[in-house]
Protein backbone atom coordinates (compact mmCIF):
# COMPACT_ATOMS: atom_id res chain seq x y z
CA UNK A 1 0.00 0.00 0.00
CA UNK A 2 1.40 3.46 -0.62
CA UNK A 3 2.11 5.86 1.70
CA UNK A 4 0.67 9.17 2.03
CA UNK A 5 3.91 11.18 0.81
CA UNK A 6 3.69 8.29 -2.61
CA UNK A 7 0.18 8.95 -2.69
CA UNK A 8 0.48 12.67 -2.94
CA UNK A 9 3.31 11.79 -5.52
CA UNK A 10 1.38 9.91 -7.77
CA UNK A 11 -1.18 12.29 -7.82
CA UNK A 12 1.27 15.60 -8.82
CA UNK A 13 2.99 13.04 -11.40
CA UNK A 14 -0.27 12.04 -12.93
CA UNK A 15 -1.29 15.54 -13.68
CA UNK A 16 1.91 16.71 -14.90
CA UNK A 17 2.31 13.58 -17.61
CA UNK A 18 -1.52 14.09 -18.81
CA UNK A 19 -0.76 17.96 -19.29
CA UNK A 20 1.73 16.26 -22.38
CA UNK A 21 1.16 14.66 -25.65
CA UNK A 22 4.07 12.18 -24.16
CA UNK A 23 1.14 9.52 -22.86
CA UNK A 24 -0.82 8.97 -25.74
CA UNK A 25 -0.91 5.74 -27.26
CA UNK A 26 1.79 4.97 -29.56
CA UNK A 27 0.82 2.60 -32.26
CA UNK A 28 -3.07 2.17 -31.84
CA UNK A 29 -6.32 4.66 -32.56
CA UNK A 30 -9.25 4.38 -31.25
CA UNK A 31 -10.72 3.16 -34.71
CA UNK A 32 -13.98 5.73 -34.67
CA UNK A 33 -12.38 6.77 -38.03
CA UNK A 34 -13.28 3.48 -38.93
CA UNK A 35 -17.24 5.05 -38.25
CA UNK A 36 -18.51 6.47 -41.45
CA UNK A 37 -21.52 8.85 -41.13
CA UNK A 38 -23.37 9.24 -44.63
CA UNK A 39 -23.74 12.45 -46.45
CA UNK A 40 -27.59 13.94 -47.05
CA UNK A 41 -27.51 16.59 -49.41
CA UNK A 42 -30.69 17.15 -48.45
CA UNK A 43 -31.31 17.14 -45.03
CA UNK A 44 -34.26 19.80 -44.99
CA UNK A 45 -32.82 21.20 -41.11
CA UNK A 46 -31.64 24.60 -40.25
CA UNK A 47 -28.93 25.23 -37.86
CA UNK A 48 -31.45 26.23 -35.25
CA UNK A 49 -33.35 23.23 -35.49
CA UNK A 50 -30.46 21.29 -34.20
CA UNK A 51 -30.53 19.86 -30.21
CA UNK A 52 -27.77 18.61 -28.98
CA UNK A 53 -29.76 17.85 -25.63
CA UNK A 54 -29.48 14.53 -23.91
CA UNK A 55 -30.84 12.81 -20.53
CA UNK A 56 -27.91 11.05 -18.62
CA UNK A 57 -28.19 9.48 -15.08
CA UNK A 58 -31.01 11.62 -14.05
CA UNK A 59 -29.48 15.06 -14.96
CA UNK A 60 -30.46 16.70 -18.68
CA UNK A 61 -27.26 18.37 -20.01
CA UNK A 62 -26.90 20.49 -23.08
CA UNK A 63 -24.86 18.77 -25.01
CA UNK A 64 -23.50 15.28 -24.83
CA UNK A 65 -20.40 15.93 -23.17
CA UNK A 66 -18.52 15.22 -19.76
CA UNK A 67 -15.23 16.54 -18.43
CA UNK A 68 -14.04 13.28 -17.96
CA UNK A 69 -12.57 12.20 -14.62
CA UNK A 70 -8.55 13.40 -14.23
CA UNK A 71 -7.81 14.28 -10.63
CA UNK A 72 -7.88 15.34 -7.22
CA UNK A 73 -5.91 14.82 -3.67
CA UNK A 74 -3.45 17.99 -4.20
CA UNK A 75 -3.84 21.62 -4.56
CA UNK A 76 -2.86 21.86 -7.94
CA UNK A 77 -5.80 19.42 -8.96
CA UNK A 78 -8.11 20.95 -6.37
CA UNK A 79 -7.67 24.12 -8.54
CA UNK A 80 -8.28 22.22 -11.95
CA UNK A 81 -10.97 20.77 -10.10
CA UNK A 82 -12.40 24.01 -9.71
CA UNK A 83 -11.96 25.51 -13.16
CA UNK A 84 -13.40 22.49 -15.27
CA UNK A 85 -16.32 22.08 -12.90
CA UNK A 86 -17.05 25.41 -13.23
CA UNK A 87 -16.68 25.21 -16.98
CA UNK A 88 -19.23 21.92 -16.91
CA UNK A 89 -22.04 24.10 -14.87
CA UNK A 90 -21.56 27.33 -17.36
CA UNK A 91 -22.01 24.71 -20.42
CA UNK A 92 -24.00 22.24 -19.44
CA UNK A 93 -21.76 19.49 -19.07
CA UNK A 94 -21.58 16.13 -16.62
CA UNK A 95 -18.13 16.74 -14.99
CA UNK A 96 -16.07 13.39 -13.57
CA UNK A 97 -14.03 13.74 -10.29
CA UNK A 98 -10.37 12.04 -10.48
CA UNK A 99 -9.99 8.68 -8.48
CA UNK A 100 -10.93 9.58 -4.59
CA UNK A 101 -8.47 6.94 -3.24
CA UNK A 102 -6.48 9.69 -2.00
CA UNK A 103 -9.56 11.08 -0.26
CA UNK A 104 -10.39 7.85 1.45
CA UNK A 105 -7.16 7.56 2.89
CA UNK A 106 -6.11 11.02 3.60
CA UNK A 107 -9.41 13.05 4.67
CA UNK A 108 -7.34 16.45 4.89
CA UNK A 109 -7.71 16.04 1.01
CA UNK A 110 -11.46 15.88 1.02
CA UNK A 111 -11.46 19.89 0.27
CA UNK A 112 -10.29 19.09 -2.99
CA UNK A 113 -12.97 17.25 -4.23
CA UNK A 114 -15.62 19.19 -2.88
CA UNK A 115 -16.95 21.11 -6.35
CA UNK A 116 -20.30 20.68 -5.66
CA UNK A 117 -20.23 24.97 -4.43
CA UNK A 118 -18.61 25.41 -7.78
CA UNK A 119 -21.35 23.10 -9.79
CA UNK A 120 -24.65 23.46 -8.34
CA UNK A 121 -26.62 21.69 -11.27
CA UNK A 122 -24.31 19.81 -12.60
CA UNK A 123 -23.72 16.10 -13.42
CA UNK A 124 -21.45 15.21 -11.02
CA UNK A 125 -19.36 11.86 -11.27
CA UNK A 126 -17.49 10.09 -8.02
CA UNK A 127 -14.97 7.90 -8.64
CA UNK A 128 -13.63 5.06 -6.11
CA UNK A 129 -11.81 1.74 -7.69
CA UNK A 130 -13.05 -1.50 -8.00
CA UNK A 131 -10.53 -3.20 -5.52
CA UNK A 132 -10.51 -0.24 -2.62
CA UNK A 133 -14.84 -0.85 -3.33
CA UNK A 134 -14.50 -4.33 -2.05
CA UNK A 135 -12.21 -3.40 0.72
CA UNK A 136 -14.05 -0.69 1.82
CA UNK A 137 -17.57 -1.43 3.81
CA UNK A 138 -20.84 0.18 1.77
CA UNK A 139 -21.01 3.44 5.24
CA UNK A 140 -18.20 4.50 3.91
CA UNK A 141 -18.63 4.76 0.80
CA UNK A 142 -21.68 6.34 1.45
CA UNK A 143 -19.92 8.62 3.34
CA UNK A 144 -17.92 9.43 0.70
CA UNK A 145 -20.58 10.16 -1.78
CA UNK A 146 -22.54 12.31 0.56
CA UNK A 147 -18.99 14.39 1.20
CA UNK A 148 -18.99 15.58 -2.20
CA UNK A 149 -22.76 15.67 -3.40
CA UNK A 150 -22.38 13.53 -6.57
CA UNK A 151 -25.38 12.00 -8.44
CA UNK A 152 -23.37 8.78 -9.38
CA UNK A 153 -20.49 6.88 -8.80
CA UNK A 154 -17.97 5.68 -11.30
CA UNK A 155 -16.32 2.22 -9.93
CA UNK A 156 -13.16 2.21 -12.18
CA UNK A 157 -11.38 -0.99 -13.06
CA UNK A 158 -8.08 -0.84 -13.97
CA UNK A 159 -5.93 -3.86 -13.74
CA UNK A 160 -3.56 -3.26 -16.33
CA UNK A 161 -2.61 0.34 -14.82
CA UNK A 162 -2.45 -1.14 -11.56
CA UNK A 163 0.32 -3.81 -12.37
CA UNK A 164 2.88 -1.14 -13.59
CA UNK A 165 2.16 0.82 -10.69
CA UNK A 166 4.97 0.62 -7.49
CA UNK A 167 2.30 -0.43 -4.94
CA UNK A 168 -0.46 -1.26 -7.08
CA UNK A 169 -2.95 -3.85 -6.05
CA UNK A 170 -2.03 -7.80 -7.72
CA UNK A 171 -5.52 -9.28 -6.74
CA UNK A 172 -8.79 -8.75 -8.57
CA UNK A 173 -10.82 -11.53 -7.30
CA UNK A 174 -14.61 -10.46 -6.00
CA UNK A 175 -14.68 -7.44 -7.88
CA UNK A 176 -18.02 -8.91 -10.08
CA UNK A 177 -19.67 -9.06 -6.49
CA UNK A 178 -18.62 -5.73 -5.64
CA UNK A 179 -20.53 -4.19 -8.52
CA UNK A 180 -23.28 -6.29 -7.19
CA UNK A 181 -23.10 -5.26 -3.77
CA UNK A 182 -23.17 -1.52 -4.65
CA UNK A 183 -26.15 -1.54 -7.06
CA UNK A 184 -27.95 -2.62 -4.53
CA UNK A 185 -26.87 -1.02 -1.26
CA UNK A 186 -25.89 2.49 -2.70
CA UNK A 187 -29.13 4.90 -3.98
CA UNK A 188 -26.83 6.43 -6.39
CA UNK A 189 -26.02 5.09 -10.14
CA UNK A 190 -23.23 3.03 -10.32
CA UNK A 191 -21.06 3.36 -13.22
CA UNK A 192 -18.61 0.58 -14.28
CA UNK A 193 -15.06 2.89 -15.72
CA UNK A 194 -12.55 1.68 -17.89
CA UNK A 195 -9.06 3.51 -17.64
CA UNK A 196 -7.90 3.72 -20.89
CA UNK A 197 -7.89 -0.05 -22.00
CA UNK A 198 -11.76 -0.54 -22.53
CA UNK A 199 -14.20 -3.08 -21.98
CA UNK A 200 -14.85 -6.73 -23.62
CA UNK A 201 -17.76 -8.25 -24.45
CA UNK A 202 -16.90 -10.57 -21.42
CA UNK A 203 -16.82 -7.99 -18.90
CA UNK A 204 -19.82 -6.32 -20.76
CA UNK A 205 -21.82 -9.13 -19.81
CA UNK A 206 -20.71 -9.07 -15.91
CA UNK A 207 -21.18 -5.85 -15.56
CA UNK A 208 -24.34 -6.26 -17.03
CA UNK A 209 -25.25 -9.48 -14.77
CA UNK A 210 -24.08 -7.34 -11.72
CA UNK A 211 -27.07 -4.72 -12.18
CA UNK A 212 -25.06 -2.19 -13.72
CA UNK A 213 -26.67 -0.26 -16.17
CA UNK A 214 -24.31 2.86 -17.15
CA UNK A 215 -20.43 2.42 -18.40
CA UNK A 216 -17.79 4.26 -19.30
CA UNK A 217 -16.03 2.55 -21.78
CA UNK A 218 -12.33 4.66 -21.57
CA UNK A 219 -11.09 2.65 -24.92
CA UNK A 220 -8.09 2.62 -25.73
CA UNK A 221 -6.59 5.25 -28.40
CA UNK A 222 -6.45 8.03 -26.36
CA UNK A 223 -3.91 8.28 -22.83
CA UNK A 224 -2.36 5.20 -22.45
CA UNK A 225 -2.39 4.78 -18.29
CA UNK A 226 -0.09 2.02 -18.72
CA UNK A 227 2.07 4.38 -20.62
CA UNK A 228 1.52 7.08 -17.67
CA UNK A 229 2.41 4.45 -15.19
CA UNK A 230 5.23 3.35 -17.02
CA UNK A 231 6.99 6.57 -16.85
CA UNK A 232 7.12 6.26 -13.36
CA UNK A 233 8.23 3.06 -13.07
CA UNK A 234 11.65 1.40 -12.94
CA UNK A 235 13.09 -1.87 -13.93
CA UNK A 236 10.75 -4.74 -14.92
CA UNK A 237 8.10 -3.23 -14.28
CA UNK A 238 9.15 -0.53 -17.03
CA UNK A 239 10.33 -2.93 -19.30
CA UNK A 240 6.93 -4.67 -18.94
CA UNK A 241 4.98 -1.52 -19.65
CA UNK A 242 6.90 -0.45 -22.62
CA UNK A 243 5.46 -4.01 -23.85
CA UNK A 244 2.29 -3.39 -23.07
CA UNK A 245 1.99 0.68 -23.58
CA UNK A 246 -0.95 -0.30 -26.56
CA UNK A 247 -2.55 -2.26 -24.87
CA UNK A 248 -6.34 -2.38 -24.95
CA UNK A 249 -9.34 -2.31 -27.23
CA UNK A 250 -10.01 0.58 -29.26
CA UNK A 251 -12.81 3.08 -28.12
CA UNK A 252 -15.20 2.38 -31.16
CA UNK A 253 -15.10 -1.60 -30.95
CA UNK A 254 -15.93 -1.18 -26.77
CA UNK A 255 -18.15 1.12 -27.30
CA UNK A 256 -20.15 -1.44 -29.42
CA UNK A 257 -19.53 -4.41 -27.16
CA UNK A 258 -21.71 -2.23 -24.35
CA UNK A 259 -24.30 -1.09 -26.67
CA UNK A 260 -24.45 -4.96 -27.69
CA UNK A 261 -24.87 -5.81 -24.24
CA UNK A 262 -27.54 -3.39 -23.14
CA UNK A 263 -25.68 -0.94 -21.42
CA UNK A 264 -25.69 2.96 -21.50
CA UNK A 265 -22.44 4.16 -23.04
CA UNK A 266 -20.83 7.43 -22.11
CA UNK A 267 -17.62 7.21 -24.60
CA UNK A 268 -13.74 8.00 -23.16
CA UNK A 269 -10.71 6.95 -25.03
CA UNK A 270 -9.34 9.37 -27.27
CA UNK A 271 -12.24 11.97 -28.23
CA UNK A 272 -10.86 14.81 -29.57
CA UNK A 273 -13.31 16.46 -31.89
CA UNK A 274 -16.96 16.77 -33.06
CA UNK A 275 -16.53 14.39 -35.23
CA UNK A 276 -15.23 11.89 -32.56
CA UNK A 277 -18.35 12.50 -30.75
CA UNK A 278 -20.57 11.99 -33.75
CA UNK A 279 -19.47 8.44 -34.83
CA UNK A 280 -19.49 7.68 -30.81
CA UNK A 281 -23.34 8.48 -30.75
CA UNK A 282 -23.87 6.90 -33.94
CA UNK A 283 -22.53 3.38 -32.19
CA UNK A 284 -25.25 4.00 -29.84
CA UNK A 285 -23.50 6.20 -26.81
CA UNK A 286 -25.82 8.59 -24.68
CA UNK A 287 -22.39 11.00 -24.39
CA UNK A 288 -18.81 11.46 -24.83
CA UNK A 289 -15.69 12.51 -21.92
CA UNK A 290 -12.78 14.16 -22.48
CA UNK A 291 -10.22 14.72 -20.16
CA UNK A 292 -6.70 15.09 -21.40
CA UNK A 293 -7.43 18.06 -24.57
CA UNK A 294 -9.55 19.83 -22.19
CA UNK A 295 -6.73 19.77 -19.74
CA UNK A 296 -3.91 20.41 -22.18
CA UNK A 297 -6.14 23.57 -23.35
CA UNK A 298 -6.90 25.05 -19.50
CA UNK A 299 -2.94 24.74 -18.83
CA UNK A 300 -1.75 26.27 -22.31
CA UNK A 301 -4.45 29.23 -22.64
CA UNK A 302 -6.25 29.46 -18.91
CA UNK A 303 -10.41 29.57 -18.70
CA UNK A 304 -11.06 30.98 -22.50
CA UNK A 305 -9.08 28.41 -24.24
CA UNK A 306 -10.78 25.67 -22.70
CA UNK A 307 -13.95 27.07 -24.00
CA UNK A 308 -12.65 27.58 -27.02
CA UNK A 309 -11.83 23.72 -27.60
CA UNK A 310 -15.08 23.24 -26.26
CA UNK A 311 -17.04 25.49 -28.42
CA UNK A 312 -15.43 23.96 -31.72
CA UNK A 313 -16.45 20.28 -30.57
CA UNK A 314 -20.03 21.52 -30.49
CA UNK A 315 -19.44 23.50 -33.87
CA UNK A 316 -18.64 20.47 -35.20
CA UNK A 317 -21.06 18.16 -33.70
CA UNK A 318 -24.12 20.00 -35.03
CA UNK A 319 -22.53 20.60 -38.16
CA UNK A 320 -22.14 16.86 -38.91
CA UNK A 321 -25.57 15.82 -37.46
CA UNK A 322 -27.17 18.83 -40.03
CA UNK A 323 -25.14 17.07 -42.60
CA UNK A 324 -26.56 13.19 -41.56
CA UNK A 325 -30.38 15.10 -41.52
CA UNK A 326 -30.19 14.40 -37.82
CA UNK A 327 -32.02 17.07 -35.72
CA UNK A 328 -31.44 15.02 -32.33
CA UNK A 329 -29.44 12.66 -30.63
CA UNK A 330 -31.95 9.70 -30.94
CA UNK A 331 -31.79 10.76 -35.30
CA UNK A 332 -27.93 10.47 -35.18
CA UNK A 333 -27.78 6.85 -33.58
CA UNK A 334 -30.28 5.97 -36.37
CA UNK A 335 -28.73 7.74 -39.13
CA UNK A 336 -26.97 5.35 -41.98
CA UNK A 337 -23.17 4.41 -41.04
CA UNK A 338 -20.79 2.30 -42.60
CA UNK A 339 -18.27 0.45 -40.61
CA UNK A 340 -15.12 0.04 -41.91
CA UNK A 341 -11.84 -2.07 -41.78
CA UNK A 342 -10.01 -3.26 -38.71
CA UNK A 343 -13.17 -2.01 -36.86
CA UNK A 344 -15.42 -4.92 -38.41
CA UNK A 345 -12.48 -7.40 -37.57
CA UNK A 346 -13.20 -6.25 -33.54
CA UNK A 347 -16.84 -6.86 -33.73
CA UNK A 348 -16.03 -10.12 -35.97
CA UNK A 349 -14.43 -11.77 -32.22
CA UNK A 350 -16.79 -13.77 -30.15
Amino acid sequence: MATRSQLQRRKADHLELCSSDQVEFRGRGTLLEDVQLLHQALPELSCDDIDLGVELLGKELRAPLVIASMTGGTREAAEVNFELSRIAEERGYGFGLGSQRAMQRQPETAWTYKVRAHAPSTLLLGNVGVVQARDTDTGALRELIDATGVDALCVHMNPAMELIQAGGDRDFRGCIDTFARLVHELSVPIVAKETGCGISRQTAHSIRRAGVQQVDVSGAGGTSWIGVETLRAHGQARSVGELLWDWGIPTAATICYAVECGLRVIATGGIRTGLDVARAIALGADAAGMARPVLEALKKHGRQGANRLLDQVERELRTIMLLCGAATLHDLRLAPRLLMGELRQWLAVR
